[in-house]
């Protein structure tokens, strides 16, 4: 069965285009050209994932994705102006799972849906279906994650960082490859992405007992999950004393 795609976006030509070859891709596609209208198709039940355009007239396309995350974790890209950092930070702080420029080919654009729905459906890779860190639990192929027993609801982008990090738990993991395991994608010099994802997992994992930041940037080498001493599973390890919190 193809994946379905909702578009959100007001440019009616663009979204026939993006249909188009879409479709000829193998995705099963939709359009809606108004915010009310994208937020009502996407907590409908019936799609995959959410191309969604940040400018749009009525509610905009960051308010699209503020209702959205509201209530689901439905995979949602995001449409920004080229060079417009502050649309991406802001879709990316609301749960947005990547975003491209426009203008866009529709090739980039196809790629990017791909190597998210992969992430949002990746195959069983852990032996026991589970990957421990400390008190955090993960199961990849449900795309689930506990922490102390607690359920915790994570974008597609942000359980495959956290999965990164929690198989190397106790280690740094530099930023390049966060980009290229967990969002299949080169990282760009001036690309905060994964910097505002981790800062999201942090707030959704809440700290240690001990206050401690769960999530901490090794300067130069990236950033760590740190579990408490003598906790953990299959990727659990020891914490850097260089660690320090940022962003």
């Amino acid at each position: 069965m193809a994946y379905r795609i909702l578009l959100i976006d007001d440019d009616v030509e663009l979204v026939d285009l993006l249909r188009d070859y879409l479709s000829n891709d193998g995705f099963d596609t939709a359009g809606v050209h108004d915010g009310e209208a994208g937020v009502a198709a996407a907590l409908s039940g019936d799609y995959d994932l959410v191309v969604l355009d940040v400018m749009m007239p009525g509610i905009n396309g960051t308010e699209v994705l503020r209702r959205i995350r509201a209530v689901s974790a439905l995979p949602v890209l995001m449409l920004t102006a080229r060079g417009d950092d502050m649309d991406r930070i802001v879709g990316l702080e609301l749960g947005a799972d990547d975003y491209v420029p426009k203008p866009c080919t529709p090739r980039e654009l196809s790629a990017r849906i791909r190597a998210i729905l992969k992430r949002a459906g990746a195959p069983e890779r852990a032996p026991g279906g589970m990957v421990a860190a400390g008190d955090i639990a993960l199961w990849p192929a449900q795309r689930r994650v506990e922490v102390g027993g607690r359920p915790v609801t994570l974008t597609s982008a942000e359980f495959g960082l956290l999965e990164v990090l929690a198989r190397h738990a106790g280690e740094p993991v530099s930023k390049e490859n966060l980009s290229e395991i967990a969002l299949g994608r080169p990282l760009n010099r001036f690309d905060r992405s994964i910097d505002v994802h981790v800062s999201s997992i942090r707030r959704k994992l809440a700290p240690l007992p001990d206050g401690r930041s769960r999530i901490v940037s090794v300067i130069r080498k990236g950033y760590q999950l740190v579990v408490e001493d003598g906790a953990g599973g299959e990727a659990s390890g020891e914490r850097s004393p260089a660690a320090a919190d940022v962003a």
